[in-house]
């Protein structure tokens, strides 16, 4: 894909995606949900599906939505209400440091710094790109497996891993993307450019693509 193509690429994607369920920290950003909700929702979402992470996410909200709250609940706690996300014992314990991060050098606010977020237990340069994004209109480049793979079956990046792929679209992709190229490549990715047989004979963006490793599609 040429940097040319950027814009139409762009455009249909946008155009597409009224048809697609959001991914959910996208969603929950249209509802203005708080950078805490957003937080702690993004550090679910970590190698867990959507689904599974929304229903967490209510469940825990339900119970502690703020800082000051949360750390009145048991980690044991935590971990049932937010089963069954990945690693849910680990992401228990660091919604729990998390919290009294926040409330001991924050006054229980989130930060709006890539660097601050980074420094949080768990988080790292995926989800403090996302919480950037989503929760304070920030730019940033989150690159999540989805972001990570289409961008190089397209044939607009050659990287190995998202972190080099991030680091790639800092220096390529023009900042008017930023904000939306995971929200719109996290439901691309769902919907239409599967990992696996991708569904290519109706992808809006085909005649754009250079189908990198792309064995076998629909």
């Amino acid at each position: 894909m040429k940097q040319t193509e950027l814009l139409p690429v762009f455009r249909r994607l946008r155009r597409e995606a009224k048809g697609w369920i959001l991914p959910v920290i996208d969603d929950m950003a249209r509802r203005a949900a708080s950078p805490y909700r957003i937080l702690m929702a993004a550090l679910l979402s970590t190698r867990t599906r959507d689904s599974v992470t929304a229903l967490a996410a209510q469940r825990l909200f339900a119970q502690a939505d703020t800082p000051a709250a949360m750390i009145k609940l048991s980690e044991a706690a935590i971990r049932h209400a937010i089963l069954p996300v990945a690693f849910s014992r680990t992401k228990a314990a660091q919604i729990l440091k998390i919290s009294s991060m926040l409330l001991e050098h924050y006054d229980g606010k989130v930060p709006d710094s890539l660097e601050a977020l980074d420094n949080f237990p768990g988080v790292g340069r995926k989800v403090a790109n996302l919480v950037i994004n989503q929760a304070f209109g920030k730019p940033g480049i989150c690159v999540d497996t989805h972001v990570h793979r289409i961008t190089n079956r397209w044939g607009y990046v050659q990287s190995r891993t998202p972190n080099e792929t991030e680091q790639v679209l800092r220096r390529k992709l023009p900042p008017r993307y930023w904000i939306e190229i995971n929200p719109l490549l996290v439901a691309f990715g769902q919907n239409i450019c599967l990992p696996t047989s991708p569904k290519c004979s109706i992808c809006a963006v085909q005649t754009y693509c250079d189908r990198t490793n792309v064995t076998r599609s629909r």
